[in-house]
């Protein structure tokens, strides 16, 4: 039960946890992040939460942060989902496996953290099938990061699971690149005056004088464990008779020296074991007492803590606050703690828990100790196959403090940086590898350090200066590591592509250089032949490099592709620069195959990091294809799972699919946002993909000459792919604009790429292209070309804008009956697709020739959100509420719930209806 007292002041804030509760009970999930400084109430309400819950008959877990366990990684989601585990068998084996490896349960492959956070989403959705569950977070300012971002990702993910999960977090954890931040949250503030003089009677039982009063109250400034805690460190003399705390310290501060003079005066012996208690991280019982045997400290030594309300010991050891256990040991000297770790080190079974046993002999260690070094990186090996990157990172670092070689300290540098940037934390690699360079570095070495440091800032900056800098490793990895700098030539080739690359290092450069490297290994991978491909593109021209790129995208979808492997998961990186490369070669099929491979090798891995980019590439794939609205699926997932991985946002597929949807607000906001964040690289892929949509969109609306103004910037791109897309997109603009010289450039480019590459959409497009140029009778062989061609391809939002250009040419030959067919069979193909402004264009077209369009029939899916469209689709094909969910990254009551509404929008009560062919869930 709740100490009343504990929760003065605190109506407000207790109706609000309250409310979470309520919409558990109804059915439904949520998550709250409690926040406020240290003491200021968060357990309090925390603890009401608890009780409230309990007494309502819901589950309850919990789990509380521990400063000293955030090195260990999952160690605080093992803490939270221990008492389900048994409900793990429930889930699919991907999951169960997934779990075993973070939990160090058994070996297997690293699993992804998403994937993790999948299935403790599942886990903690099949512990709430038998009652609603609430779990709580206290302290989770020192999770782990592993487990907070897994959280993090689970309360993003909540929907119907009938669970409610609840943070408690310190103020100075407040940061916008926390894994919690951006989930709703509540924030206690101090007590009022009033609630704060009737805290402090009700603690205080010695009568106490107006202006001593008034003075604890105000050194408190609201903070309800000061009010509690600040009168205890001071003999009553002084309540009776002043009060005087310096005014320099913050309130935290305050009750943090209360609890050190309160454990001044105990015994040494106390003192020494209320030190081996703080630096214990698990609250083990039996653990403290075998570390107690070591220091020769007896089991009665810990009555004066218990006496004085600082430490409970019983089958766990808990102290009063965490301020508690920082305070005492902030303030122990440095050789006791060296001693209470080395005892806890001795006290800690090196076979069952090695990384804690390794952990505390390096706290112990003074000055450097390769034994311990090679402990701790052996360590971060095991921390790095269980997916905990960031607690890998942490030993690694620490190993490196400890290392006494100068040799052994660089290697081990440059591991921890590598770590600490795949761990997400390249600022903190970039600061360690400043460390490195004074060190002594080997050519490998130095090559490698320049490679990290490449890597590093191109994803901190995204900068053009970034390629020249992966130029310069992949020069200095040349004599030494073939393989990987053929690799790094292909990332500088990458990075030069997006930012476009800068003065002496863009992309005909790095591919010049790239050129002279030594030749790939036979037989060359995927990758290799990409980089064979686009350095023939960048030296030798287009029509010379197709056969080398087809080769490439031959491989990327050659069936052994898929059996993985140390190669295959190095090319499987490449695939979304394997997509780009289709486009390039107008190769549709090769387009939507390898979208849809890297799609569905992110799903089955679970690899939410790599999922929104694969995803991208699909979504722009259905859009050009007329699948507009499969690609808004696919978009809408893709920005849900970016935003609950915390990852970058990626608007290029909301971009172009708002262009083709003809929405102006939509594409230039976000067009305005990817120049803002792209304002120093105007020739990367970036800018010219939104100024590519711009041209649609202007297009679609009839703004001849704002189209092909962004079109002809597209076009200035060293990325071939938009400038494919751009090039027809200017000959139509600056056509219709009344200035045909404008396009015979583009029309030459385009004729060329389109006979070099051969395809039906690249020769459909330049065949439609060259009837816009062409005047008289002779443009209709053109047009008709184009028509047939395109009908070949998977393009069926080009082959309704051919239909279109050829039936406005029609009219205004005079061809009216003629006109009417193809601009009909547009409006028909551009309305169904959802393309509206084109479609509005052909309206108007037809209306000129005396035909009105006839309006789009509303269909039964329109009243359906993109998620619900996704998962129609789903189980419209067959798929289980629990195969969706693992495919949505949802759990299947949340799939459940999803249905529910759907059937209700419908107008339906069974998944067999939704197979119904007049739904249209089920078009290929």
């Amino acid at each position: 039960m709740v100490d009343l007292v504990d929760l003065l002041g605190r109506r407000a804030e207790c109706e609000a946890v309250e409310r979470v509760l309520a919409e558990v009970r109804a059915g439904r999930s949520g998550a709250l992040v409690v926040r406020g400084e240290a003491g200021i109430g968060k357990t309090a309400v925390l603890e009401h939460l608890r009780h409230t819950a309990a007494s309502a008959g819901l589950q309850v877990e919990s789990l509380v942060g521990a400063e000293s366990e955030t090195q260990f990684a999952f160690a605080g989601l093992h803490q939270l989902c221990a008492p389900l585990l048994d409900r793990a068998l429930a889930l699919p084996e991907p999951q169960q496996v997934a779990l075993g490896v973070a939990f160090g349960l058994h070996g297997g492959a690293t699993p992804d953290k998403f994937l993790v956070g999948l299935a403790t989403l599942n886990l903690l959705a099949e512990a709430a099938e038998d009652r609603p569950l609430v779990t709580l977070v206290d302290d989770a300012q020192w999770l782990d990061q592993a487990s907070a971002q897994v959280l993090a990702f689970v309360a993003r993910r909540l929907a119907a699971e009938r669970v409610a999960l609840v943070f408690a977090m310190r103020d100075h954890a407040r940061s916008e690149t926390h894994p919690l931040a951006g989930l709703p949250e509540l924030r206690l503030e101090g007590l009022g005056e009033a609630d704060a003089q009737d805290l402090l009677a009700a603690s205080v039982r010695t009568p106490l004088d107006d202006g001593v009063r008034d003075r604890i109250v105000a050194e408190a400034r609201g903070n309800p464990l000061a009010l509690l805690e600040l009168p205890r460190s001071v003999p009553l003399a002084q309540l009776a008779g002043g009060f005087g705390l310096p005014d320099a310290m913050s309130v935290p501060r305050r009750v943090e020296e209360g609890f050190r003079q309160r454990s001044r005066d105990l015994p040494a012996e106390t003192q020494l074991l209320l030190l081996v208690a703080a630096a214990e991280p698990t609250g083990n019982a039996a653990t403290l007492w075998r570390a107690a045997d070591e220091l020769g400290i007896p089991p009665e030594a810990a009555g004066p803590a218990e006496e004085v309300g600082l430490l409970e010991v019983g089958t766990r050891v808990r102290f009063r606050h965490p301020l508690v256990r920082s305070a005492v040991y902030r303030t122990a000297t440095p050789p006791d703690r060296r001693r209470a770790h080395a005892a806890l080190a001795a006290a800690t079974d090196p076979r069952s828990d090695p990384d804690r046993c390794a952990w505390h002999r390096a706290q112990a260690a003074m000055g450097t100790d390769e034994e311990v070094a090679a402990e701790l990186e052996r360590t971060a090996d095991r921390a790095r196959a269980r997916g905990g990157m960031a607690a890998a990172a942490s030993f690694l670092q620490h190993a490196f403090e400890l290392t006494p070689s100068s040799e052994s300290r660089t290697a081990r540098a440059l591991k921890a940086a590598d770590t600490l940037h795949e761990a997400g934390a390249s600022k903190e690699a970039r600061e360690l590898l400043a460390r490195v360079d004074v060190g002594p570095l080997d050519a490998v070495q130095r090559a490698h350090l320049a490679l990290l440091r490449a890597r590093i800032e191109f994803y901190l900056t995204r900068h053009g200066d970034a390629a020249r800098m992966l130029l310069d490793a992949a020069r200095m990895l040349t004599p030494h590591d073939v393989a990987l700098a053929r690799e790094t030539y292909l990332h500088a080739l990458d990075a030069a592509i997006i930012t476009g690359g800068g003065p002496g290092h863009g992309v005909r450069e790095i591919a010049d250089a790239a050129r002279a490297a030594p030749p790939a290994p036979e037989p060359p991978g995927p990758s290799d032949l990409l980089l064979d491909g686009l350095v023939a593109t960048f030296t030798q021209g287009y029509a010379a490099a197709v056969p080398a790129l087809r080769r490439a995208l031959e491989a990327f979808r050659a069936d052994e592709f898929d059996a993985g492997g140390a190669r295959g998961d190095d090319d499987r990186r490449w695939l979304s620069h394997a997509s780009r490369t289709a486009s390039v070669l107008f190769d549709d099929e090769s387009l939507h195959a390898l979208a849809t491979r890297h799609v569905r090798l992110a799903r089955d891995a679970g690899a939410l990091v790599t999922l929104p980019a694969a995803l991208l590439f699909q979504s722009v794939a259905m859009t050009l294809s007329g699948e507009l609205e499969r690609a808004g699926e696919l978009a809408a997932e893709q920005t849900a799972i970016a935003a609950a991985t915390g990852a970058v946002p990626l608007p290029h597929a909301q971009l172009v699919l708002a262009a083709w949807r003809g929405r102006p607000d939509e594409v230039v906001g976000i067009s305005t946002t990817v120049a803002r964040d792209a304002a120093d690289r105007v020739r990367g892929t970036e800018v010219s993909l939104a100024q590519y949509a711009l041209a649609v969109l202007h297009n679609g609306l009839g703004d001849y000459t704002a189209a092909q103004d962004a079109a002809a910037r597209a076009c200035e791109s060293d990325a071939l792919n938009p400038t494919n897309l751009a090039l027809p997109e200017l000959i139509e603009a600056a056509c219709r604009a009344g200035r045909p010289e404008h396009a015979l450039e583009a029309l030459e480019e385009l004729d060329a790429r389109a006979r070099a590459s051969g395809t039906p959409w690249a020769l459909g497009l330049a065949a439609r292209s060259r009837g816009l140029v062409t005047s008289g009778r002779a443009a209709e062989v053109h047009y008709l070309e184009g028509i047939g061609q395109l009908s070949g391809s998977t393009m069926v939002g080009y082959l309704a804008r051919a239909h279109l250009v050829y039936g406005e040419w029609l009219r205004r030959e005079g061809r009216r009956r003629d006109a009417r067919e193809q601009l009909r069979t547009a409006h028909e193909l551009l309305s169904e697709m959802g393309a509206e402004a084109f479609a509005e264009r052909a309206a108007r077209e037809l209306r000129a020739t005396g035909e009105h369009a006839r309006e789009r029939s509303p269909r039964p899916t329109d009243a359906l959100t993109a998620q619900e469209l996704h998962v129609a689709r789903l189980v419209a094909t067959g798929a289980t509420s629990r195969e969706a969910g693992a495919q949505l990254f949802l759990s299947p009551r949340t799939i459940e719930a999803h249905l529910r509404n759907i059937f209700r929008k419908l107008g339906i009560t069974s998944r067999r209806q939704l197979k119904d062919g007049r739904l249209g869930l089920l078009r290929e």
